[in-house]
């Protein structure tokens, strides 16, 4: 039921810009690098959204980074990146916030990594925006892969900012 769900929120998602933004790209992402034309970073971002919506319902569990075993924040993140881009992303939340350029929450897209404050310091949590305000992670104890709305509350005043990494 969750998969479905998450299936149908990625066909109500806004399609993806058929270019890129040079202004606010960061390296590798310039219409004009033939290493990464705009379809296939896209493409990517796309792909990496489909990844992360197919572990909904994995079991969270701290320190875990495989859907076997389970998930926490930045196992998720480090283990669609892998497998979308062969990236290899730094262990934790903190130091993810650290990789690609800073994002403005007006500028979000899909793919974008946004960080919050859920343990009482800076960059403590991560996701993935899927798109109308929307983003997926793995929650804490006892939780699992879910999507959840950042204008909610919680999210809304834990929100320590966004990172559009090199795809």
């Amino acid at each position: 039921m969750k998969k479905a769900a998450a299936l149908l929120l990625l066909l109500l998602l806004p399609s993806l810009p058929a270019q890129a933004n040079d202004a606010t790209e960061p390296p590798g992402f310039a219409a004009g690098n033939s290493a990464a034309p705009a379809e296939g970073v896209f493409g990517q971002a796309q792909e990496l959204v489909l990844r992360a919506l197919s572990f909904i319902g994995v079991r969270y569990k701290w320190g875990g980074h495989s859907p076997d075993t389970g998930f926490d924040c930045s196992g998720l993140i480090r283990y669609v990146y892998q497998q979308v881009t062969g990236q290899v992303l730094p262990g934790n939340a903190r130091e993810i916030s650290e990789v690609g350029i800073s994002v403005d929450r007006s500028d979000l897209r899909p793919g974008d990594l946004v960080f919050f404050n859920t343990l009482r310091r800076p960059f403590s949590h991560v996701g993935i925006y899927l798109g109308e305000a929307r983003f997926v992670h793995a929650p804490s104890r006892g939780g699992r892969v879910e999507i959840v709305d950042m204008t909610d509350r919680y999210w809304q005043k834990r929100f320590n900012g966004a990172r559009r990494l090199a795809i």
